[in-house]
């Protein structure tokens, strides 16, 4: 099986929703020199599908953007913001599958998703706090994650499987992470990720800093085979910004003046822990505003496709691996 060498480097690859006009995927060269060394002898060229995509659409976007991996979620149900019960949706897996085989016969790898689907989609897995912690992990392992590697993953030699996504109320249960890492990796041929959500610190705010130095201090992430990020950070108060101001921001937010260094954060979340960063999520709107709020798909009423070429641009030139 063909499985992404990433191991000793550091990369960085700016995974977009597929929807997105421009998308840059880039690499990230941090330090001793050291290459990314991955399968594609490159750049790892890839999207998130949202969970009502079409089969056919992802396969013409593919060829469109020149992509060589898809993130593939399968749904997961929630009933409510806080319920410790959850199930496959089955026609979420079944569409999963077809599509998989679908990348294989094309050459394309895969990263597969558990993703939970809170309310109907009415509210972000990063609200979720399930009240039984004990449930919701044996629960994850044994219903969720355990049946997508027998069903989905190993067959179908699914390249990466995600095993969570911004559980910004489980995250600091390490042990439980670092059991359930175990688990799958004892049973499942590909590499292993979470994704971690996004973060911000600010001088004079010892939450922030605490908060960040829990991901730093978070020894689940010890036992992944990379960390992935949802790198929606807030760059700009600046409703529209020169590419030089965005650039400057990534190393130090003007965002209600926190000065955070988000390239250094990052990297020394990959100092801490010795594990390639990937960036599992990255977005920008059209819109004005969109630096301020990447989170947001609607920051303003007023579009400006040009400042959204702007924020990847200033990603692109930050974190682009220099080769030459």
């Amino acid at each position: 099986m063909n499985k992404f060498k990433l191991k000793r480097s550091i990369l960085i690859s700016l995974i977009i929703l597929i929807f997105i006009f421009i998308v840059y995927f880039v690499s990230i060269e941090l330090k001793d020199g050291s290459l990314v060394n991955n399968q594609y002898k490159g750049k790892i060229k890839s999207a998130n599908l949202s969970v009502d995509y079409e089969i056919n659409q992802v396969m013409k976007d593919i060829d469109k953007l020149g992509l060589n991996t898809v993130n593939v979620p399968i749904i997961i149900n929630v009933e409510s913001i806080n319920s410790d019960i959850m199930s496959i949706d089955n026609n979420s897996k079944e569409k999963a599958i077809k599509l998989i085989k679908k990348l294989n016969k094309k050459g394309i790898s895969t990263i597969l998703e558990a993703y939970p689907w809170v309310e109907n989609g009415k509210l972000y897995e990063t609200d979720w706090n399930p009240i039984n912690k004990k449930r919701f992990f044996y629960t994850w392992q044994n219903a969720i994650l355990n049946e997508l590697i027998i069903d989905v993953a190993n067959p179908l030699d699914v390249n990466v499987l995600n095993i969570g996504s911004n559980f910004v109320h489980l995250e600091e249960y390490q042990q439980n992470w670092g059991e359930i890492i175990d688990f799958v990796q004892s049973k499942f041929d590909g590499l292993v990720t979470y994704r971690t959500n996004w973060w911000y610190t600010k001088k004079d705010d010892s939450s922030s800093k605490l908060f960040y130095e829990q991901k730093l201090n978070n020894n689940f992430f010890d036992k992944l085979d990379f960390i992935s990020i949802a790198a929606y950070f807030e760059l700009s108060n600046k409703p529209v910004n020169t590419v030089d101001e965005l650039i400057s921001a990534l190393h130090s937010s003007t965002v209600n003046n926190r000065g955070q260094n988000i390239k250094q954060e990052i990297y020394n979340l990959y100092k801490a822990h010795r594990k390639p960063i990937f960036f599992g999520e990255l977005g920008f709107s059209n819109r004005e505003s969109a630096s301020s709020q990447p989170w947001n798909h609607t920051p303003s009423k007023a579009v400006n496709g040009e400042e959204q070429a702007r924020c990847f641009e200033a990603y692109k030139k930050v974190f682009e691996m220099k080769t030459g």
